[in-house]
């Protein structure tokens, strides 16, 4: 599998990344080393976690496959804060001392002295913003993290993150960004994108394949194992059911059946190509969805199919 760069840093992460949102919850221990061991098998290097998933458990899982399936060393393991439970109430603490408490908590249950990647979760008005960035700051500093990064900050959001780190020397940094990104939801390509490529920063998107979409599954209606179908995930599937992301899907099963491909394929390829990404984070429930994926980073596709996708993807995906 391709590795690229990080943005202008010298960190190197796969071109695909595993994403383990749902490993604790929705895939246990066994399916996640099937899981594991396939991704690190195709060549994959960068798994994404976050102290929040599972209220820990997806950190404690992939925390207890270290060395099992992949020498810790060979993998970029990165994870979030600033999201999760306290006192009993779900909420944002970007304080320094919410994030830095969820770092410790994040190394604890992966059994790491370090993260390569560690990203703030949400901007959130729980803290001053310096302080939030000065808690970064403080972990690379301590060697708890090599790296730092955001996730789901907007354009003006991420150039002011970039440009304070930048103002002062000694300051890391802002290595990454990571946002929602596909066919389905190109709206960062406004401003976050743009922005991003300016700073040297690094893309990672998450729900590359609009949260299970894009695949195609849901064109005749919700499949009974599907995502959609559970109480619990169904509402993070709904937004995309609607009649403009049906028509972006048909556009994708059309270009696939033409190409004898699948439209996974076709919707990650589309996605790789895409100026300043680094790495789209695959979140499979389990191993056979991965795998049907895994080999996407090779597929380039003709112009003129890229073309059209772009164009059917270009109007809001809730137009008439």
């Amino acid at each position: 599998m391709h590795q690229r760069r990080l943005g202008r840093s010298g960190l190197s992460v796969s071109c695909l990344g595993l994403g383990t949102w749902l490993w604790g919850q929705d895939t246990d221990e066994h399916e996640a080393k099937d899981t594991l061991t396939a991704f690190v098998d195709a060549g994959g290097t960068l798994v994404d976690t976050a102290a929040s998933y599972g209220e820990g458990s997806s950190e404690l899982v992939l925390g207890g496959l270290l060395d099992q399936v992949v020498p810790r060393d060979e993998l970029v393991i990165a994870t979030k804060a600033g999201l999760g439970t306290r006192r009993g109430e779900w909420g944002a603490d970007t304080s320094r001392g919410g994030l830095l408490r969820q770092l410790d908590g994040s190394l604890r249950r992966l059994g790491v002295d370090h993260v390569d990647l560690w990203q703030v979760h949400i901007w959130s008005r729980s803290a001053p913003w310096q302080e939030t960035l000065a808690a970064l700051d403080h972990a690379v500093a301590t060697g708890r993290t090599r790296y730092i990064g955001i996730s789901n900050w907007s354009g003006w959001q991420t150039g002011l993150a970039a440009g304070w780190q930048s103002a002062v020397p000694g300051r890391a940094p802002v290595t990454s960004t990571q946002v929602e990104y596909s066919l389905l939801n190109r709206t960062v390509e406004d401003e976050v994108l743009p922005a991003a490529r300016a700073l040297g920063m690094g893309v990672l998107a998450w729900s590359p394949l609009g949260r299970g979409v894009l695949t195609g599954k849901y064109r005749a209606g919700v499949p009974a194992d599907s995502r959609a179908a559970t109480p619990h995930l169904g509402s993070n599937v709904e937004p995309y059911l609607d009649d403009g992301s049906h028509r972006i899907v048909e556009a994708v099963v059309a270009a696939a059946e033409g190409l004898s491909l699948s439209p996974a394929h076709v919707s990650l390829a589309w996605l790789l190509a895409r100026p300043g990404l680094s790495a789209a984070l695959i979140g499979a429930r389990t191993t056979a969805q991965l795998t049907a994926s895994l080999d996407a980073w090779q597929v380039e596709l003709p112009q003129e199919i890229v073309a059209a996708l772009d164009d059917v993807s270009d109007e809001p995906a809730d137009a008439e």
